[in-house]
């Protein structure tokens, strides 16, 4: 889960890179890139467990996280986080969707597309 999460971290920040409204997303005012990578102060980010584990301490979570920014999401990536976000359905691997699935009660996964088969009785 933490890559899909670090994924979506960077995917979301990048947004306004890819849009051209921005060069960097340190650019972007509504952007959480200058608190999670500079420690610019923001009441309203409470950073995921997953960022905490970047490093040990404040410092190195920060550069961890700049770090990620050194390349672009592959392209794979990119399309299955817009799938799911599109599709309504959730991303990580097959047993966090389970776990999703359970506490949700339904399908949280793409289904496959067509009438299911009559069954006979």
């Amino acid at each position: 889960m933490r890559d899909d999460l670090l994924a979506c971290h960077r995917y979301i920040e990048s947004n306004p890179v890819r849009a051209g409204m921005v060069r960097h997303p340190a650019e972007y005012v509504w952007s959480s890139y200058r608190h999670n990578a500079q420690g610019e102060s923001n009441p309203l980010i409470q950073p995921h467990d997953c960022y905490h584990s970047l490093g040990i301490d404040e410092l190195s979570n920060r550069k961890a996280y700049r770090e990620l920014f050194g390349s672009h999401l592959e392209p794979g990536q990119v399309d299955e986080i817009r799938s799911a976000t599109n599709g309504n359905y959730v991303l990580g691997d097959s047993r966090f969707k389970q776990q999703i699935t359970n506490v949700l009660g339904r399908r949280v996964t793409r289904g496959t597309p067509g009438r299911p088969p009559k069954v006979e009785a």
